[in-house]
């Protein structure tokens, strides 16, 4: 892979997590001694080409200036009303000096492997060319309101995860065109596939999941142990 590239982190954190049924953010919620934040940032900060890390957070946040920094690279952006905004600002928080490439991840998805990023980061550039980290989905899908009017075929499926990593100008000219037009944009793919450019696949670790539910924190607890215990052996 050429190593000949600058490249920086978007991490949007302006969310509220209602799904969560807790009095604070989804990211700040504590798991295994962190809050869900800090392991996030803690396993993109060891990414040594990172020349930046912006974690884009609502202006109100009481939250964020009270954790332990972990890394000098990571500095605090505004966050918007929706994703798409946060990440636009993140984005135009490195104008000055912008990367060749960013990674955009989301604050809620701890578990992702150092392995998975630096594939995607492998494939794409060789490719030079965009991508995300997905996983094939593996259970019957169903399409329906309240009964199921069909089965979806589900061979080329897959489920978007992060890191997605995109040129910084292909990503910023696309939000800020796509956000222009009021087309609803759900990550950073959908505003690449928007602008009718290629966004390329790359196999990820199904475990890599987004802590959205209660459940979902049970599961990164085990998750997260079971991770550490395989880095110790």
């Amino acid at each position: 892979m050429t190593t000949n590239y600058t490249l920086a982190a978007i991490v949007p954190a302006a969310g509220v997590g209602s799904r969560m049924q807790h009095s604070a953010p989804k990211q700040y919620i504590r798991l295994a001694g962190k809050t869900i934040l800090e392991h996030t940032l803690a396993k993109l900060a060891q990414l040594k080409q990172l020349t930046t890390i912006v974690v884009a957070v609502s202006d109100d946040d009481p939250y964020f200036a009270t954790l332990e920094f972990i890394d000098q690279r990571i500095v605090r952006a505004s966050g918007g009303k929706e994703r798409a905004d946060s990440v636009l600002n993140g984005l135009l928080a490195l104008a000055d000096n912008p990367p060749d490439w960013v990674l955009v991840h989301d604050a809620a998805r701890p578990l992702v492997t150092l392995a998975d990023i630096e594939r995607l980061l492998s494939e794409c550039i060789n490719a030079d060319e965009g991508g995300i980290l997905a996983s094939k989905v593996k259970d019957t899908i169903k399409r329906g309101a309240t009964h199921s009017q069909q089965t979806v075929p589900r061979d080329d499926l897959w489920q978007a995860l992060t890191p997605q990593l995109f040129k910084y100008h292909d990503l910023t000219q696309a939000l800020q065109t796509a956000l222009a037009q009021q087309v609803t944009i759900t990550d950073e793919a959908s505003a690449i596939e928007w602008a009718n450019k290629p966004v390329k696949l790359v196999a990820g670790r199904s475990d890599n999941i987004k802590i959205t539910t209660p459940e979902d924190l049970d599961l990164a607890n085990f998750l997260l142990q079971k991770q550490h215990s395989e880095n110790a052996s």
